[in-house]
């Protein structure tokens, strides 16, 4: 005899929602730091190897953290979670 298919949990399908997000959100960070290691090259005076590392890795880094953060903001209102966790306060806010 067949078997339903199983209900798909909400739980496995955010993860692979964020990972998909996560990674457009790698490519981006890629290009911008590429564009921040050209400019930086693009000036005048002497440069190191390692302040191009230095660049492409701090800037790399930091936009993928913000923008990775964010993605966890936005997909965890869309969960549901955070209603679920104001009604506590709101309960408690109208017995006083």
């Amino acid at each position: 005899m067949p078997r339903p298919d199983p209900i798909p949990s909400p739980r496995k399908s955010l993860r692979r929602r964020f990972w998909r997000i996560f990674r457009w959100l790698l490519l981006l960070s890629v290009v911008i730091a590429a564009m921040a290691v050209y400019l930086v090259t693009r000036g005048e005076g002497e440069i190191h190897v390692s302040l191009i590392i230095a660049t492409a890795a701090g800037i790399g880094f930091t936009v993928l953290l913000g923008t990775s953060l964010m993605t966890l903001v936005f997909l965890s209102a869309d969960s549901g979670h955070d209603e679920a966790a104001a009604q506590p306060m709101d309960e408690e806010s109208d017995q006083e």
